[in-house]
Formats: structure tokens, sequence, C-alpha cells
């Protein structure tokens, strides 16, 4: 994939063909060439999880979309904020916009139903698109590669009721400062806006794994730092434990 820039270009070289080219005259042909960026699109559909006697299975939603998206980004040693955003072919409210600090590296959510219907795919498929050369601008040169778990993780999950105008991205922070030093890792992975959780609010559902390093954490521990995880996100943003 080509970018088209306008502008001064230097002219590439005109090779020849008994003989391989030198390293100089690569390097001028190269200089000639235009931008390539480097961008990862995926697009996701059906089950994520099959239905069975086990249960009714688990559609693909837009948090698989964000998920992804996050496990690229940990892979290159960047964190991803996930904040609301809106841009085409995603559906209106119910596409996020990924940021690296405070710069936009892609989107990610619900493709549009004309969309969907357009090109063949399932209804309410989902879809992402990564810019990775800003990824790697803001990536550290050497990523340090995860330890090893010797201890078994404990799992959690809270759904959590704040106004629209929350940012999912700011629940995320309050319950990662919160839960302390045991969190190993959160996940958002549903958003639910409706009448079980009232007018002007949505509900966010989060999945905290709590690990030690040095011991199997007790049932005190886990409670604990779950309890402490919602208690700061509800005096920073006034967030509510979901009961329905």
């Amino acid at each position: 994939v080509f970018l088209p820039v306008f502008g001064d270009r230097p002219k590439a070289p005109t090779l020849s063909v008994d003989h391989r080219p030198s390293d100089d005259e690569l390097k001028q042909l190269e200089a000639a060439l235009p931008d390539q960026p480097l961008h990862l699109g995926l697009v996701l559909g059906g089950y994520r999880s099959q239905p069975g006697w086990w249960g009714a299975g688990r559609q693909t939603s837009w948090a698989d979309a964000v998920e992804a998206c996050r496990a690229v980004a940990r892979a290159v040693g960047v964190e991803i904020e996930v904040m609301s955003g809106q841009l085409s072919p995603w559906h209106p409210g119910r596409c996020a916009q990924l940021l690296v600090g405070t710069v936009v590296v892609g989107h990610a959510g619900e493709l549009h139903p004309k969309v969907c219907q357009q090109f063949g795919l399932q209804p309410r498929s989902v879809a992402a698109e990564l810019d990775l050369d800003a990824m790697f601008a803001h990536a550290p040169d050497i990523v340090a590669a995860p330890s090893f778990a010797r201890y078994p993780v404990a799992k959690a999950d809270v759904a959590l009721v704040v106004d629209n105008a929350v940012p999912a991205a700011a629940v995320e922070a309050a319950l990662r400062e919160g839960a302390g030093e045991l969190l190993e890792s959160l996940r958002l992975f549903d958003v639910y806006v409706g009448p079980q959780v009232g007018e002007g609010k949505k509900s966010l559902a989060y999945s905290l794994r709590f690990r030690a390093p040095d011991r199997t954490l007790t049932e005190v521990e886990i409670r604990t730092a779950r309890e402490a995880a919602v208690q700061a996100a509800a005096e920073r943003h006034g967030a509510a434990l979901r009961t329905s």
C-alpha cells in the first residue's frame, strides 16, 4: 500500500541489468519510493465461544476487537487508552478511539449494519485498524519478556454504573489505582445502555485478574483488592455496583 505524497522526491535511478545493484543505488531507489505506512486490520464475526450443552455461547463484540488491539500493543511494549470515537465504517456510538498518550493510533468497534450487508459480513461483525508505525514510534527499544507465574491467578468481575459522559478509560484507571500491586490485568468486556441502568447511564463490566509473585492469594486479599478498586472508581467517577 502506497500513501501518495505530493512534493519533491528524488528521482529513482535506472539500474543496470548486467550486475547486482550497489548499496548506494539501493539507497537511492528506496529514497524515491512513496511512503508505505504499516497498518494492521482485523474483522471478527460469529461466536467468540461456541454454544452447546454448557451454555448459549457468546457472540463476538466490539470489546473483542479492542482486546485484540491491546494484545498487539502489549507485544510492542505500549499501553493503549480507549476513548469513545466516531468514524466510518464503524457504527455510531459503538466505535472506540485507541490512543497511546495523546496520539490516536487506531479505531475498533462494531461495523455499521450497511457495511456488513454490503460486504456480506455477519450482522454485528466487529473490526479494528491500528497504525503500527505510530505505535512503534512510542515503543521502547527493548520489550521485557513476561515472567512465568508460579502461583495461580484469581479472577473477579465487576459491573459498574456510571454517567454516559464518563470515559471507560477513566474508570479503568481508577480501578487499576485502587486495586494496587496485586492486579495483574484488567479488561473491559461489556458495555450496556438501557432501562436496567437508567437514563443517561451505562454499565461497564470489567474482568480483573489478581496474582501475587510469592504466594497464593487468600479470599480475604482478593476481596479486599476488589473492593478497593470499586471504591476508587466510586470516589473518582461516582461509579456504583450494578445490581440488576
